[in-house]
């Protein structure tokens, strides 16, 4: 309001001296002469003010025409001007108005409207580092494999947007298969960005499945360096991969033994790592060392390849001395199920049945598995057992579980044996021993031949029994079937006792 109110009083003011001017212009006496070649005029004090005013107007005019007239020409020779500035602002806006259209039709879904729109705004905007980004997009939308190539390598060829096109060829290279390309282009975009842990991620699965464990190593050390990982995970995962890597050497080779003893330093619970650097150790007679390493790793995890391991120390002692040695090994994991079963190994191979017997307990019933019913038809047939009971253990050894196997925990598949990465989901380090959650039988078999194979089978079963290729344990336990026979006659012998008890 008061604003309003001062425009107008001022404008009453600029009204009023103007009049004031004028008259007093009015009253002045005399005139101007203004002689222009045989030209005279005589103008009074106002008329004089009055042409001043219009002659620097039509001046002020005539000097815009002219620049005008100067910036046309120049518009034409491609200089920068007021009109040049106008429409490539004008081209501007219905670019960055197209480049919306583009993104709003790619997040709905409508990529082919997504790319006639990034032409559009491609040919009015003229920075391909923004429209290759959305044509590579939604190219890749509706499956135009080429187009999407081309956007990309457009891209690499801009400095800003190399790791755009780099990135993206990687992705477009694993999709087609082309896993030599893509790791060459994914150690080229770990340059540009290091830090970028997609594509640690991406060059470190490539590494593995190339089996390049060296450069895995590096690229795990990037991850550590640039605080992908923790130091816990770098140490296990640097283990797997030093282990890995030690497999391809030879074995004499002092870059195996080392690699190996500092997976095993890395992470001593791991298994294969374990294994390996206890026989190095074995092998230059430092069977001690071995012994520790053997131990720690039992004692997080029993398996049965570091009991094969602790066997390897002394390979030529004598069931009863081994099995000695063995106790002070399995002290602490007696009511393990693999120790249960590693000791009534130990009692087989120094045929003793009834300790071995003891040993297994009630695993059948517990945790029934494919070996704990083959031990169990060893220690039947080391007792003299009727081949009915044999065979009765053994047919239930077919359908039993595997027991623990190496599974994968990202996608649940199961190996025959310790691996980097797993050969179904190419997943680093996601094998642990452990029991499936859907375990397959031991062997496939028909339930309806149950009853045949445990009752007394007749001749003919007993040929259709054979034909299914059970296991066959006579020959580990036809020298224990003979020592039995021979000690029935006398009490005093251990294992002829325990026979007739049983």
């Amino acid at each position: 309001m008061i604003w309003s109110l001062t425009k107008i009083v001022c404008f009453i003011i600029i009204v009023a001296l103007l009049a004031l001017g004028g008259t007093w212009l009015a009253q002045i006496e005399g005139t101007t002469l203004i002689q222009f070649h045989t030209y005279e005029f005589n103008l009074s004090p106002l008329k004089t003010v009055i042409s001043l005013i219009v002659l620097f107007a039509v001046g002020f005019i005539i000097y815009k025409a002219l620049g005008l007239v100067v910036a046309f020409i120049r518009f034409l020779f491609g200089d920068e001007t007021a009109l040049s500035r106008y429409l490539d602002k004008n081209r501007e806006k219905r670019g960055y108005d197209a480049l919306s259209e583009g993104l709003v039709a790619l997040a709905s879904g409508d990529s082919k409207k997504a790319l006639s729109k990034v032409a559009k705004a491609e040919r009015y905007l003229g920075k391909p580092e923004i429209t290759n980004i959305l044509k590579a997009q939604a190219a890749g939308e509706i499956g135009d494999k080429r187009t999407q190539s081309k956007a990309y390598k457009a891209l690499i060829k801009d400095e800003k947007t190399r790791f755009i096109g780099i990135k993206g060829l990687v992705k477009q290279k694993l999709e087609l298969g082309d896993t030599k390309t893509a790791l060459k282009l994914a150690e080229h975009a770990l340059a540009i960005k290091p830090q970028h842990v997609e594509t640690q991620d991406t060059l470190l699965r490539l590494q593995a499945q190339s089996q390049d464990w060296g450069s895995a190593r590096k690229t795990l050390s990037n991850k550590l360096t640039h605080g992908a990982i923790s130091r816990d995970i770098y140490k296990r995962r640097d283990a797997v991969l030093a282990l890995a890597q030690a497999k391809l050497l030879s074995d004499d080779s002092e870059t195996k033994k080392t690699t190996a003893l500092q997976a095993n330093k890395n992470s001593p619970d791991l298994i294969p790592a374990a294994v390996m650097a206890a026989d190095t150790h074995s092998a230059e007679g430092n069977l001690r060392l071995a012994t520790k390493i053997l131990k720690k790793a039992w004692s997080v995890q029993p398996h049965p390849d570091l009991a094969a391991a602790f066997a390897r120390i002394v390979p030529d002692e004598t069931p009863q001395t081994r099995l000695k040695r063995f106790k002070s090994f399995i002290k602490n994991s007696l009511e393990h199920s693999e120790t249960k079963m590693l000791l009534a190994e130990l009692y087989l191979a120094a045929e003793n049945f009834p300790e071995a017997r003891r040993a297994l307990g009630k695993l059948n019933e517990t945790e029934p598995t494919a070996r704990s019913f083959t031990l169990l038809a060893a220690i039947e047939r080391g007792e003299g057992a009727c081949e009915t009971a044999v065979r009765g253990f053994l047919t239930r050894a077919l359908t039993a579980s595997r027991g623990p196997q190496w599974v994968c925990d990202n996608c649940g598949s199961i190996h025959s044996e310790w691996l980097p990465i797993c050969q179904s989901c190419d997943s680093l380090d996601t094998l642990s021993w452990c029991n499936p959650e859907h375990s397959e039988n031991a062997m496939p078999l028909d339930t309806a031949l149950l009853p045949m194979l445990i009752d007394a089978p007749s001749t003919a079963d007993a040929q259709e029994v054979d034909a299914l290729n059970l296991p066959d344990i006579a020959d580990i336990t036809d020298a224990n079937t003979a020592t039995n026979s021979d000690s029935e006659s006398s009490d005093d012998h251990e294992n002829g006792e325990s026979k007739s008890n049983t």
